[in-house]
């Protein structure tokens, strides 16, 4: 039995649909009615699991204080902590005193940190270098996750995503795939970043895996759609999805910097001109995994707001 924490969230809903596709046995738990198995209230280093660990086999632990655009928390490192990291830890010390064999943790890419330089992809093996509150916390609870694996003999596989896309996303790709939709000329197609990502389906695959490899236990995984495309062909990809034409016009990308300099929204630019690439080598070679589901695929899945299952082409 699976416990599957975050259920009702955008990767939850697409795990649990393909827990339930392939036939295996699962439980949700959260912190609200009406949306998982299981309630647990809020997610800290108090919460009590033991009634949603009864009998559970494996975890898969999804739920986490993400990352916040405009957050007004008078200290958003400690908010981050108590969720993420002190969440995280008491959640898998009670897992080990249950009996549970593998607790798969879904970390960041920005534990690795926030740009990479080009052609430098990161690599799991990387020092981690995390700059933000929410990168810090989730490095934190990796750090944390080992040393109980260590001490309990409880397996820990870590997964380091970067942005995750698929039907029902929201946030920063909504926003990009909403601008893309709207047909107007974009002023990108200057931009050569590189950036990784991951559709939902490709990043649902992965986490199986490594619930069933014997290979991923007490290792760290980075995970993309292994395509890492810059701002102008993601546009023009959205934009084929949809069945229209690119219509992108060049733009020096320094007045892009310039423009978000003089606006206070220099972490806007960096997300849209920087690059931020991961090297799934190893995720590949160690687990004899491929991503079932190209970008083209995933793109296509969001225009129709229909996701894919890893049967489905």
């Amino acid at each position: 039995m699976i416990l599957v924490t975050g259920g009702s969230g955008f990767v939850g809903r697409a795990l649990t649909r393909e827990l339930a596709r392939r036939g295996l046995p699962f439980r949700t738990a959260g912190r609200r009615a009406g949306s998982c198995d299981f309630v647990v209230g809020d997610i800290d280093g108090a919460t009590d699991w033991a009634g949603a660990l009864a009998g559970i086999d494996q975890v898969v632990h999804l739920a986490a204080r993400v990352h916040v655009m405009h957050d007004n928390t008078s200290d958003p490192l400690a908010a981050f902590r108590t969720s993420n990291r002190d969440g995280a830890l008491n959640l898998a010390r009670q897992a080990a005193a249950f009996g549970v064999k593998r607790f798969v943790f879904v970390s960041t890419l920005k534990v690795n940190g926030e740009e990479t330089a080009p052609g430098r992809a990161f690599r799991a093996d990387d020092t981690p270098h995390p700059l933000d509150p929410y990168g810090i916390s989730k490095r934190e609870a990796e750090e944390g996750l080992f040393d109980i694996a260590a001490r309990t003999g409880m397996e820990v596989v870590c997964i380091r995503p970067p942005l995750v896309y698929g039907p029902g996303v929201k946030a920063n790709f909504a926003a990009l795939h909403k601008l893309a939709s709207s047909g107007f000329p974009l002023p990108f197609l200057a931009i050569r970043n590189r950036r990784s990502m991951v559709y939902v389906g490709n990043l649902v695959d992965f986490i199986l895996r490594c619930l069933e490899h014997p290979a991923a236990a007490n290792r760290v995984f980075l995970v993309s759609d292994g395509d890492d495309v810059s701002l102008p062909v993601l546009i023009s990809r959205i934009r084929a999805s949809l069945g229209r034409p690119a219509r992108l016009f060049p733009v020096p990308p320094f007045m892009f910097t310039l423009a978000a300099r003089l606006l206070g929204k220099q972490a806007v630019a960096q997300r849209l001109l920087g690059s931020l690439e991961a090297d799934i080598t190893d995720s590949r070679a160690a687990l004899e995994w491929a991503p079932p589901f190209t970008m083209e695929d995933g793109l296509k899945a969001m225009a129709a707001e229909q996701p894919l299952t890893s049967g489905q082409k």
